[in-house]
């Protein structure tokens, strides 16, 4: 029967010099404080946009497809969007995960085109719609509780 030898080997472990340390600076620190702070939010914590993949400040970076702005928060804009599990449209604020919370229900099997006018009551955008090409486009307030919900034909 042989004999199994174990070997032992020493390793040094190399002390760590300062080449391997990063020393923050005061002037380094309040500099990157400076550009943290522009991004806080009005509860002082960073708003990051998965969409977007980059730190935003919200309200302050306007959607490409606002309508109008939002009459009940004032920061975000009204726009047309489509539910990812329904697949219905609404129109609502872009400031949802700000915490307003301004939607209303389109209709859904009508031709419909938004405007950037807004409703003189209820200040929402305003929409054009028709069921088919025999119709005229009809013009009404998107919001679903405005008073002037009464459809208007367009000329």
């Amino acid at each position: 029967m042989p004999s199994d030898k174990i070997q032992i080997q020493t390793v040094k472990v190399k002390k760590k010099t300062n080449r391997h340390i990063v020393k923050t600076t005061k002037s380094d620190t309040t500099a990157f404080r400076k550009e943290i702070t522009q991004y806080l939010d009005v509860n002082g914590f960073l708003s990051w946009s998965s969409k977007e993949k980059k730190y935003m400040i919200l309200g302050t970076n306007s959607p490409k497809k606002g309508l109008v702005n939002c009459p009940e928060c004032n920061l975000g804009q009204l726009m047309v969007i489509r539910s990812r599990i329904t697949r219905k449209r609404f129109m609502g604020c872009s400031n949802f995960y700000g915490g307003c919370k301004a939607s209303s229900p389109l209709l859904q099997k009508a031709r419909l085109r938004a405007i950037k006018k807004a409703c003189d009551v209820c200040k929402w955008p305003m929409v054009i719609f028709r069921y088919s090409r025999k119709q005229k486009w009809t013009r009404q307030c998107s919001n679903f509780n405005c008073e002037s919900r009464k459809t208007i034909a367009s000329k």
